[in-house]
């Protein structure tokens, strides 16, 4: 094989780049027994279970914490401008560390999904993330459809 193929070099440079050789161990890697693999598995399924949850709260108790943060600081200083800057810095602030967390529960279920016997190359992040957005988006529609929005209401009032 020609030392310029693509394949072999990244598709950029005529030699190698750094970091991306093939990873060589010194001796064979030594599995974990069954049960291990079993108890790696399950804590693999908490941190998804638990990442999931985290993301899902980007999509409506966040933003209505915020809000009303940005609503009590209206209320104190009597200045709007200052209200819905506090809330929309907190929701920006609070959707940064949010993401932070969820890509660190998702390196850790990577690193669980590999301790349990799988290949595991990719995280479940983005896909976390596309799933709590069309959750979010059915719930808001069911709500705004069926419960509150335009249509009539069941209660008086």
């Amino acid at each position: 094989m020609p030392r310029n193929d693509p394949t072999d070099t990244g598709g950029l440079f005529i030699g190698r780049r750094p970091g991306t050789g093939p990873v060589r161990y010194r001796a064979a890697v030594q599995r974990g027994g069954a049960g291990r693999r079993r108890v790696d598995s399950v804590l693999a399924a908490l941190v998804l279970a638990v990442a999931t949850l985290l993301c899902l709260t980007l999509w409506g108790p966040q933003p209505v914490a915020w809000l009303w943060v940005g609503s009590q600081v209206n209320y104190r200083t009597g200045m709007v401008t200052l209200g819905i800057a506090s809330a929309f810095a907190g929701m920006i602030a609070g959707l940064l560390v949010t993401l932070v967390v969820a890509s660190r529960l998702d390196y850790t279920w990577q690193l669980l999904r590999r301790a349990a016997g799988h290949d595991q190359k990719s995280g479940m992040l983005g896909r976390i993330f596309m799933v709590t957005a069309v959750v979010a988006a059915f719930a808001f529609g069911v709500w705004f459809l069926l419960i509150e929005g335009p249509g009539p209401t069941f209660t008086s009032r």
